[in-house]
């Protein structure tokens, strides 16, 4: 299910066969839709492969600055589907590994995707498809309908490769919290904890995504933007000192930048700049 307005030259051959997802491109803003709402938009290896070539290709995009993460039907996504956890219980451990790099993939391209990434979630985030949202830069999340838990303890299993990106967002404290209890939380509570960076009521939630979606667009450098998370990717894996030498490149590297110069040319002619 795609678009047809968009243009798909140089696309990947598997996006044509897309059928857990569809996806879309309007005013710099590429939309990915979870569609299998008949399953809650329950993770397997097709929606998995099919996310990561949808984000491969909203990310390479010239024409895209933000990318939308939406859910059509009830459930934002309610982690792995049950088929697909019965088939890995079979698989070796050599064949484990290899499926589970495949989510590892996923998350570590939407975390450090050089564009904005918001997830807008109406409905249960639980398990994987609360990690999906997780690695997004920003979460919406509906105050009625919206709800988070990390529940893999209950059936045996672990939140591993989320813990890494979980425990950079809200700390470990609240990482330990999430997990170790396997709580669902509602959308309040985990906008306390700050896994969710704005709640919305649901009937608002799309409307005010994409108003910030676009206020993002225009108020600010999108260059700036992708720099500056290009260094929050970054800095988490250097010591101080590495961190500041760091630091003060990428502050000399972007004053270079044709975005830099054509601002601080608007700033001291108190002209507003059109980005």
């Amino acid at each position: 299910m795609i678009n047809k307005s968009i243009d798909f030259q140089n696309f990947f051959v598997e996006i044509e066969n897309f059928s857990n997802i569809d996806i879309k491109i309007e005013n710099s803003i590429g939309t990915i839709v979870l569609s299998r709402s008949e399953k809650h938009n329950a993770l397997n290896d097709i929606m998995i492969n099919e996310l990561t070539n949808a984000f491969s290709y909203l990310g390479k995009n010239s024409s895209v600055k933000i990318i939308v993460l939406k859910s059509n039907g009830q459930s934002f996504c309610a982690g792995a589907d049950l088929s697909y956890l019965q088939k890995l219980s079979n698989f070796s451990l050599d064949e484990n590994h290899e499926d589970s790099k495949k989510l590892l993939r996923l998350f570590k391209l939407i975390y450090e995707i050089k564009k904005i990434v918001i997830a807008v979630v109406s409905g249960a985030a639980i398990a994987g498809g609360c990690g999906l949202a997780t690695v997004c830069d920003f979460i919406f999340a509906s105050k009625e309908n919206a709800k988070f838990g990390y529940t893999e303890s209950k059936i045996g299993f672990i939140p591993a490769i989320v813990m890494i990106f979980l425990t950079k967002k809200i700390g470990e404290g609240k990482t330990r919290e999430m997990i170790l209890s396997g709580k669902i939380y509602s959308a309040i509570e985990s906008e306390k904890i700050g896994l969710v960076n704005f709640l919305c009521n649901e009937i608002e939630i799309e409307k005010l995504a994409y108003e910030f979606a676009t206020n993002l667009i225009e108020q600010n450098s999108f260059s700036s933007l992708v720099a500056s998370k290009e260094m929050l990717c970054n800095i988490n894996n250097m010591n101080f000192n590495q961190a500041l030498d760091y630091a003060a490149m990428m502050n000399a590297v972007v004053r270079m930048s044709p975005d830099c110069k054509r601002g601080i040319t608007a700033f001291l002619n108190k002209e507003k700049i059109e980005w």
